[in-house]
C-alpha cells in the first residue's frame, strides 16, 4: 500500500502488465497505419507515460503533438472541460490518433473529438490506457483500449491525485 496526501492506494496493474499491453496496442497501430504517417495527439498531463511507451514501439513515420485538457478536481470529475493548451498543427486530411490516459465520463474526449473533427482530418482514432465503461456519460468510440476497469479511482503511470503519483511505474487503486 502507498499513501498520497490523505488517501491510501493498493497495487492494481503492474508495470510489466501495462508495458505488455501497450506493446500489443502498438503492434495493432503499426499494422493499421502501415505506409501512412499518423499524427499522435497526446493529452497532457496524464497520458505522457502511456504515450512514451506507445510511440517507442511504433517504428512508423509519425508526428507527435500535445494538448492539455482538464476536468478533474481531486478524485472527482467536475463535468466541465477546460482547454489549457491548444492544438497548433494543421491536421486537415491527416490521420490522427489521440493518446489519452483514461476515458471515464467521456466528457473530455467528446469535447476534444469535436474540436479535432472541425479541423477536417482524414481519420480520428483514440488510444487510451484505461476505460471505465460504468462511468461513461457520453458515448465514445475507442479503437485502442489498454484496460477496461471498474469505476474506481486510480493513480500512477501518469495518472495523479491532486498532482501527485504520476511518477509511479504501475497503477494503484484507491483503497
Amino acid at each position: 500500500m502507498i499513501t498520497i496526501l490523505d488517501k491510501n492506494f493498493t497495487p492494481f496493474i503492474s508495470r510489466e502488465t501495462i508495458e505488455t499491453r501497450i506493446a500489443e496496442i502498438a503492434k495493432q497501430i503499426n499494422t493499421d497505419y502501415e505506409g501512412r504517417c499518423p499524427l499522435f495527439i497526446v493529452v497532457l498531463n496524464g497520458a505522457f507515460l502511456f504515450a512514451t511507451e506507445l510511440v517507442k514501439n511504433i517504428p512508423l513515420s509519425c508526428e507527435i503533438t500535445f494538448v492539455r485538457l482538464s476536468s478533474y478536481s481531486q478524485t472527482e470529475s467536475t463535468g466541465k472541460v477546460r482547454q489549457i493548451i491548444g492544438l497548433e498543427e494543421k491536421i486537415t486530411e491527416r490521420d490522427v490518433i489521440i493518446i489519452e490516459d483514461i476515458v471515464d465520463t467521456g466528457l473530455t474526449m467528446t469535447q476534444l473529438l469535436s474540436q479535432i473533427a472541425d479541423l477536417k482530418p482524414r481519420s480520428i482514432e483514440i488510444a487510451t490506457l484505461l476505460h471505465k465503461p460504468e462511468a461513461l456519460q457520453k458515448p465514445v468510440d475507442m479503437r485502442y483500449i489498454g484496460f477496461e476497469i471498474e469505476n474506481r479511482f486510480v493513480v500512477g503511470y501518469g495518472l495523479d491525485y491532486d498532482g501527485l503519483g504520476r511518477n509511479l511505474d504501475a497503477l494503484y487503486v484507491l483503497a
